[in-house]
């Protein structure tokens, strides 16, 4: 049975911005790439932009349309990008996946509206021209409609399919959409250098500096004093990013609704963040990040978004598989 990804409460591009005193770096469009999950789950969450974000143009203009679907073959499928609350027919011209880009419309189910294009029935490959295209849908339909994303290469078989999944889900569909209504999702990851860090350490922190110098004048075997020197440094280590992390997430919790807090990837990424933010609130979460950045000039800061609500959505459907 295929599954998707729904329970409430997760986008952009990105540049690393170096470290330095009271500025805030911009970012470039380099876009991330969104795992592919199966058919019919949440999308997964994408990647990171710089302190200065850069909006993302709008590729096609949205429009309405009395056609809601354009013929196609039968031995193609359907890709859904994402759902949304629409009970009017909607196209968003030839932006979808496809080496010819394919038209992007509607498909419903009462107020619910699925957004789709025809695609070959076939495992799609995860390249990067595909990937922007199932993301450039979704920021070109967030800009004007709460959507609910669904994870890269999501294909149904016919539209009745879809109609289904709309009318099974409908309850699920609806409470997350009405949740997440006028709201994005913006990323911050946070880096440091570590090597500098471990200098700090061991110049503030007198039992290090003493078992360090120990270490350096002992001529014979050292092997139990550098693994008692190493746990302290990794205690240190911690604790100090953690006091970095916490006092970051304490600053954006008036200017944000919920943040969720992922693994950090590597040793110099010491905060890996996604922030859910209100439309309205959008302007004092930018001022927020780069006020903080300013702050603290020993971090690199990475900001993405606006992207649809990735993080913060999580549908689980059993649907029966043709």
């Amino acid at each position: 049975m295929p599954r998707a990804s729904a329970s409430a409460a997760k986008r952009g591009r990105s540049r690393v911005v170096p470290p330095r005193k009271g500025a805030v770096g911009k970012k470039s469009a380099a876009k991330p790439a969104a795992k592919p999950n199966g058919p019919v789950r949440a999308a997964a969450k994408p990647p990171a932009r710089a302190v200065e974000r850069v909006r993302s143009e709008r590729v096609l203009q949205g429009g309405r349309s009395t056609t809601v679907e354009p013929a196609s073959s039968t031995s193609r499928g359907k890709y859904v990008y994402c759902i949304i609350d629409s009970g009017d027919p909607l196209r968003f011209g030839p932006i979808g996946i496809g080496a010819d880009p394919s038209d992007v419309y509607t498909v419903h189910y009462k107020n619910l509206a699925a957004v789709v294009s025809d695609a070959p029935l076939e495992v799609l490959d995860s390249t990067r021209e595909n990937v922007l295209a199932h993301e450039r849908v979704n920021e070109t339909v967030m800009r004007e409609h709460t959507v609910i994303p669904m994870s890269f290469g999501t294909i149904f078989k016919t539209r009745e399919d879809i109609v289904e999944l709309l009318r099974s889900a409908a309850e699920a569909f609806g409470d997350v959409l009405n949740k997440m209504q006028n709201k994005l999702e913006f990323g911050l990851k946070v880096l440091w250098d570590r090597d500098q860090a471990i200098r700090e350490v061991e110049a503030e922190d007198e039992d290090i500096s003493r078992l360090k110098k120990e270490i350096s004048g002992q001529k014979g075997p050292t092997y139990f004093a550098r693994m008692q020197y190493g746990r302290l440094i990794d205690s240190a280590l911690q604790s100090r990013s953690e006091r970095y992390v916490a006092d970051i997430l304490d600053q954006l919790r008036d200017v944000s609704v919920a943040s969720r807090i992922n693994k950090p990837i590597g040793d110099k990424m010491i905060m890996n963040a996604a922030f859910l933010i209100s439309r309205d609130q959008e302007s004092a979460f930018d001022a927020k990040v780069k006020q903080i950045a300013s702050r603290f000039d020993k971090l690199t800061f990475k900001y993405t978004g606006p992207w649809p609500p990735y993080n913060f959505v999580n549908i689980r459907l059993k649907l029966e598989r043709a």
